[in-house]
């Protein structure tokens, strides 16, 4: 019988996925910069679809958040660019930091943490751990959220954008990077012996 199981997840660097976070983003800018608002959408559109492929092809598996992150991308860019209104795709970051926040908080209201399974099994941490984590990003999605309101309906198009590109991502690396310690503290350690399973190939 033919094996037709499902290629085995591979692991990407962070570095690489950073760049394919902000390759998108990049694009966005200088979209804008030369061709406006719209032009910018539509690389923006098409640069986050060939991200999502890179990502297939280097790990045969794409992460919930980029995978809704770019659905959304999907639905407020065509509405920016049909009806010619860019207030769709300024709405976008506040929508997907709400629904990221919320959903996460949410799911600690009724007891079920989501973040480990965004996190898909990369760290292994106490239940106190998760909850703690848990609330820290659902926070700051939420005030990610505030604070991209803020910046597009106070400031000029061409600031939201430099916000976009270049203030969101390096203060969603700073906030990982800050969470460290707690990971350090709450990480469960395996018994002295025992090593995990190795992954089927």
């Amino acid at each position: 019988m033919t094996d037709t199981a499902a290629p085995a997840a591979r692991k990407m660097s962070p570095g690489l996925k950073i760049a394919l976070e902000l390759g998108p983003l990049v694009l966005f800018f200088v979209g804008n910069s030369y061709g406006g608002i719209y032009l910018a959408t539509g690389l923006f559109m098409v640069a986050t679809l060939l991200a999502l492929g890179a990502m297939w092809v280097l790990a045969r598996r794409i992460a919930v958040m980029p995978l809704i992150s770019a659905l959304v991308v999907m639905v407020f860019g065509t509405l920016t660019l049909v009806l010619q209104d860019d207030h769709f795709i300024k709405l976008k970051p506040t929508l997907v930091n709400a629904l990221f926040g919320l959903a996460l908080l949410g799911g600690l209201a009724f007891n079920k943490p989501l973040l480990p399974y965004v996190f898909d099994g990369m760290m292994k941490l106490t239940d106190a751990g998760w909850r703690i984590l848990t609330v820290r990003w659902g926070v700051f999605f939420l005030v990610m959220a505030v604070v991209n309101e803020l910046v597009w309906r106070n400031f000029s198009t061409d600031t939201w954008v430099s916000f976009k590109t270049f203030g969101y991502l390096p203060l969603t690396i700073l906030f990982a990077f800050a969470q460290a310690p707690l990971m350090a503290k709450h990480e469960l350690k395996e018994p002295e012996g025992v090593t995990a399973p190795e992954a089927p190939r």
